[in-house]
């Protein structure tokens, strides 16, 4: 079997919101969808967390790395098309789009032995996996009806980000944390992000320790982004001092860039995102160097059905993956795949079983978000 083409569309219309400062809008692309074409008919599926012309830009320079290549060895070919790459910057759209055809090529891997991803990963510890809610927090008040309404969607975890947190003071930032435990209840998983990843982040290392403290009081699973992405030894610190697990990770891309994280501490749980660190077979790899080190990993998925699609795969294979991050309310989560995503009683969701990746593409929504048509192979 041989790579023949891949072709890019990005994903617009219906971007949700980052709370981001410099807020992106719906009709800007910030995910891709990559489809990878083989001789033999079968195609694969990933997405790229990268603007669409940049990924356009990335295929161009890996085009004669991949073309002829066999999708069915997605580390071999992922780890060449890297290898021959580093001179342009190791990271950023490169590797976010090597991360597209990575995905894509364990999907095609999976088609064609008739297996789920996630047992070619080496074995399934889990056929369902706990999805927690991921929404940007806003005032009391909104946040509140809106929590109320997911966890009605049947949502037994749920994570808050962004929005105004850290930006005003301190009472607006409890107010937001009383009210989101108030309304998911006190049995409900609630995790805190405070997105300090964003641009010109205005808090630091004491600000974080005072918060972490005061998101113990309301039992918070994990508090995310406490500290800009790049703030390796305020990160140590931090997780030597916080009550509360500390998580981040979702900015680094390639498993050399967790390294000195996961070796000095700096994490409880560290959350790779498969459609920006290099795809499943990079994350896989973090994932390991997590628990060799007593950490978990959980991924970063504020992504597509793709990345859910994924992760979902990650979580079967990799032990102490337990939960999943679910984009509440976006078109390009619930929309491009045939059969939509369905909670079980319990809040669950099943991970397909399916081969590939276990999901069947929506053309028709693929289309009307892109505006381009794929063939239906």
């Amino acid at each position: 079997m041989k790579i023949e083409r891949i072709v890019s569309a990005g994903l617009r219309g219906s971007t949700p919101e980052g709370g981001w400062a410099n807020e992106i809008k719906p009709g800007d692309c910030i995910h891709t969808l990559v489809a990878v074409y083989t001789n033999e008919g079968i195609t694969g599926w990933g997405s790229a967390f990268t603007n669409d012309t940049l990924v356009q830009g990335s295929l161009r320079v890996l085009e004669p790395l991949f073309l002829g290549e066999n999708p069915l060895e997605p580390e071999r070919v992922s780890e060449k098309l890297r290898a021959n790459t580093f001179w342009m910057g190791r990271g950023g759209s490169i590797t976010h789009t090597i991360s597209a055809i990575d995905i894509a090529m364990w999907d095609i891997l999976g088609k064609t032995t008739g297996q789920p991803v996630g047992r070619l990963l080496g074995g399934r510890y889990r056929n369902r996996v706990r999805p927690y809610a991921s929404l940007l927090m806003e005032e009391p008040e909104p946040l509140t009806a809106k929590l109320l309404s997911i966890n009605a969607q049947g949502f037994r975890a749920f994570k808050i980000g962004w929005g105004p947190f850290g930006r005003h003071d301190f009472a607006t930032d409890e107010a937001i944390v009383r009210a989101a435990r108030e309304a998911v209840g006190a049995d409900s998983q609630l995790m805190v992000d405070a997105g300090a990843s964003d641009a010109f982040w205005p808090q630091g290392y004491k600000w974080a320790v005072r918060t972490a403290k005061m998101l113990a009081e309301y039992n918070v699973y994990w508090f995310e982004e406490a500290l800009p992405p790049d703030n390796l030894t305020d990160f140590i610190l931090l997780r030597q001092t916080s009550p509360v697990p500390i998580s981040g990770g979702e900015v680094l891309t390639r498993r050399q860039a967790f390294e000195p994280w996961i070796r000095e501490g700096a994490f409880d749980i560290v959350q790779p995102d498969v459609t920006k660190v290099g795809g499943i077979s990079e994350e896989r790899r973090i994932a390991w160097m997590a628990e060799d080190h007593g950490l978990r990993m959980i991924p970063h998925g504020w992504n597509t059905a793709l990345g859910l699609a994924a992760d979902l795969q990650l979580a079967s294979a990799i032990q102490s993956t337990d939960l999943v991050e679910y984009l509440t309310d976006s078109p390009f989560i619930d929309e491009i795949v045939q059969d939509r995503w369905r909670l079980d009683g319990a809040g669950m969701l099943e991970i397909p079983d399916k081969p590939g990746l276990g999901i069947t593409i929506n053309l028709d929504a693929v289309q009307h978000y892109t505006g381009v048509t794929f063939d239906a192979s």
